[in-house]
């Protein structure tokens, strides 16, 4: 069938052409961002999930709400890096959203006051690039943002921010991709600054996005976040939601899958989202008409994973140590998951005490995580199934790169 046409698209964030099986999610975003608008209190909302379920996509979708014309949120998107400050991310943004308000209609002095405590705040931290780069030339509001502390700056600035927003009638969503690389003292002043935020109901909100361990690193960082924030778990989808996230896209082409095509691909890819924009994508291309059959998806099967094996897993695995490459090869070899601690030392032929930097350096780079104590999991589903094939030969107690 014509490429062109083709529905489906992988990709990192790329929308799919049907959202299937989130509804609830967006619906509890649509309550948070209105209820904030409206002056009531209620908490921000921290998705979390593996890689490939859809994350990214449901963050951009939240914030096509929150700019819709029933909303009308001034909103900020960053996404969090391992080597770059939360504080030089988020300047930019907030000077634009603090410029846009001020060429709003409105009486009062609050958004040139948030410039101000903007300026301060711009002051004590090392952004990399001047702050003449901000075009920021109004004097600092002085003893506002200026302590050189981040968890007592930014709940300062953030509340300078909200008070501008509602005092033109608005609010501001703040988006963050990746919460987990944030560092802990950002973590922590991101979740103060929150804090604040439903103390005074001012009209910020936070919508975020990080791996599994994101609850445990905020409640880490901060007792209470748990009372600050909703965490939903965004699993694989359920069959029937597989069914209709393939169908409904083809059947506006008057195109269809088989159901034995559709149960083949919903086990092939164990219901994740990105997965299924992978063999949709080319089962569609290799199909010469409708509708596409369970064959079909079979002979696709071997591009998809080639495809995967080439761009999802292996920019992944090209992070990794040869040590840090070992220890997941021998997660691999004990099965599908998830791994005791023990079991894997024992894989390895090394002392569990001497395992513990390993598994620390592959948490902080997002490779596993802990789903209970004691427990390791692969972050990056089907991960187990790449590193059986990318190192097909595995003896316990040898390393794969010597």
């Amino acid at each position: 069938m014509d490429p062109i046409k083709n529905p489906f698209s992988p990709g990192a964030g790329s929308p799919p052409p049907e959202l299937a099986g989130r509804e609830t999610i967006l619906e509890q975003a649509r309550i948070l961002l209105a209820r904030v608008l409206a002056k009531r209190p209620e908490k921000s909302l921290l998705m979390t999930g593996l890689r490939g379920v859809g994350k990214t996509v449901l963050l951009n979708e939240i914030e096509r709400l929150a700019l819709s014309q029933d909303l009308g949120y001034r909103t900020i998107h960053i996404e969090a890096m391992e080597d770059k400050p939360m504080s030089a991310m988020l300047v930019p943004h907030l000077r634009r959203v603090l410029y846009e308000l001020d060429r709003m209609a409105g009486a009062g002095d609050k958004v040139r006051r948030a410039i101000r405590v903007l300026r301060s705040f711009i002051g004590t931290i090392k952004v990399g690039y001047g702050d003449a780069e901000f075009g920021i030339d109004v004097d600092p509001e002085r003893g506002a943002a200026d302590s050189g502390d981040l968890e007592a700056d930014l709940p300062n600035l953030l509340a300078a921010v909200a008070e501008a927003a509602q005092e033109r009638h608005t609010a501001v969503a703040v988006f963050i991709d990746e919460l987990q690389y944030f560092t802990a003292a950002e973590l922590g002043a991101l979740i103060m600054a929150m804090h604040r935020m439903q103390q005074r109901q001012l009209p910020l909100v936070l919508v975020g996005a990080g791996l599994p361990i994101l609850p445990g690193l905020a409640g880490e960082s901060k007792s209470y976040a748990e009372r600050l924030f909703n965490f939903p778990d965004l699993g694989p989808l359920s069959q029937l939601d597989v069914a209709r996230a393939l169908q409904d896209p083809v059947k506006a082409m008057e195109v269809e899958f088989e159901s034995a095509a559709l149960d083949r691909i919903f086990h092939l890819t164990k219901g994740y989202p990105y997965f299924l924009q992978e063999w949709g994508y080319q089962s569609w291309n290799l199909a010469p008409s409708s509708p596409i059959t369970a064959q079909l998806v079979g002979e696709a099967t071997t591009s998809v994973i080639e495809r995967l094996d080439k761009n999802f897993f292996r920019v992944r695995f090209d992070r990794l140590t040869p040590r840090e490459k070992d220890y997941l090869r021998a997660m691999a070899q004990l099965g599908s998951g998830p791994y005791r601690t023990p079991a894997i030392a024992d894989c390895l032929r090394v002392k569990m005490s001497t395992t513990g930097p390993l598994r620390a350096g592959l948490i902080k780079k997002g490779m596993i995580y802990s789903p209970a104590h004691g427990d390791l999991a692969f972050s990056v589903p089907l991960f187990d199934e790449f590193m059986r094939r990318v190192i097909p030969e595995f003896e316990r107690g040898q390393s794969v790169h010597p």
